[in-house]
């Protein structure tokens, strides 16, 4: 989930009480919320460190309590420089702990994921039920910030006392959440039934995955069969045309293959693919010597498809199977 929901979800879990555990607590809450997204430093090494380290530990039930750590000690140290006052340490930690859990329960309703059972056990759990960057979830929570702004200018204007700042509607806002998340969760498994629910090419479906959409009703069908993936269109307004799905074979892992899957770049990617589709197809231009390599192709079908592949690792295979390049991206950039 992106950074601006932790940072409001953050803000009213402080707004419903949290802030008032310690000093600075609205602080802690915050910083808290968005804590485990630290692992975001492997980015300055490579792209390719970011993905195995994004979401890792700091995303897990072991790591928790130690972002909740870090964060008070953050806060702390800020309030220390500053002169504010001193934390009260174990209220603080607990206030920090519910920040911190906020943020994987969110990410958990990713596509993406997260690996709860860190280090024992690099098991994705996803719940597939909202994208990355939802549009509704920010609606929510923004109008229930204006909204508590113009109750507090209104009971200003009429001279009504004050109360504590913003409860109520944090209240709403996170029940809206909650409720949104909720009835996502079941469109998602309406989605899934229709798909298991069917014959594809003439086979069972080994498994389906459906994926959001802006639209809560709109989604992204995958269905993987034995010998390919189907990915097909799910509209839950207007029923459902398997016909419209398109059908992407599953490459045979030949010698070039075998040759990309000792590289970093793949060995990266294979830890973190759900849905592998493999392509493994001439290189456009022959080499000097009049030799023809091969391009392997690595992507995950929950994140883009063939021409436009989202989370992708490829590389050049020369014709003895020697590796010439092999790189990991976020896009369709190939090894030339």
């Amino acid at each position: 989930m992106d950074n601006l929901t932790h940072s409001l979800v953050g803000l009213f879990l402080g707004r419903m009480g949290l802030r008032k555990w310690t000093p600075n607590g609205m602080g802690v809450v915050i910083l808290a919320a968005n804590a485990p997204d630290f692992d975001v430093i492997p980015w300055l090494w490579s792209r390719a460190e970011w993905l195995r380290w994004h979401r890792n530990f700091t995303h897990s039930l072991l790591g928790a309590p130690v972002m909740a750590i870090v964060s008070v000690l953050i806060v702390a140290g800020v309030a220390g420089a500053m002169g504010w006052p001193a934390l009260r340490w174990w209220a603080a930690f607990r206030a920090a702990l519910i920040g911190v859990a906020s943020h994987i329960i969110l990410d958990l309703t990713n596509v993406y994921g997260v690996r709860l059972l860190l280090p024992f056990s690099g098991h994705w759990y996803h719940w597939d039920t909202t994208p990355v960057l939802d549009f509704t979830i920010w609606a929510i929570l923004l109008g229930c910030i204006f909204a508590s702004m113009l109750a507090r200018i209104v009971s200003s204007e009429i001279g009504e006392r004050k109360k504590a700042r913003g409860a109520g509607w944090a209240f709403v806002a996170l029940a809206g959440l909650t409720l949104y998340d909720y009835s996502r969760s079941v469109f998602h498994d309406r989605a899934v039934a229709m798909m298991d629910s069917r014959i594809w090419n003439g086979l069972a479906a080994r498994r389906a995955g459906a994926f959001p959409t802006g639209n809560p009703l709109v989604w992204t069908g995958i269905v993987e069969l034995s010998n390919a993936y189907v990915e097909v269109p799910v509209d839950l307004r207007d029923g459902f045309h398997p016909l419209d799905g398109v059908t992407y074979d599953k490459a045979t892992r030949g010698p070039a293959a075998m040759a990309a899957m000792a590289t970093p770049a793949f060995d990266v990617m294979q830890e973190f693919v759900l849905y592998p589709l493999w392509i493994v197809e001439p290189a456009p231009d022959a080499l000097p010597n009049g030799g023809q390599a091969t391009r392997v192709t690595l992507m995950d079908l929950r994140f883009g498809v063939p021409g436009s592949p989202g989370f992708n690792a490829t590389a050049l295979i020369g014709p003895n199977n020697n590796v010439m390049e092999s790189r990991f991206g976020f896009g369709g950039a190939k090894p030339r």
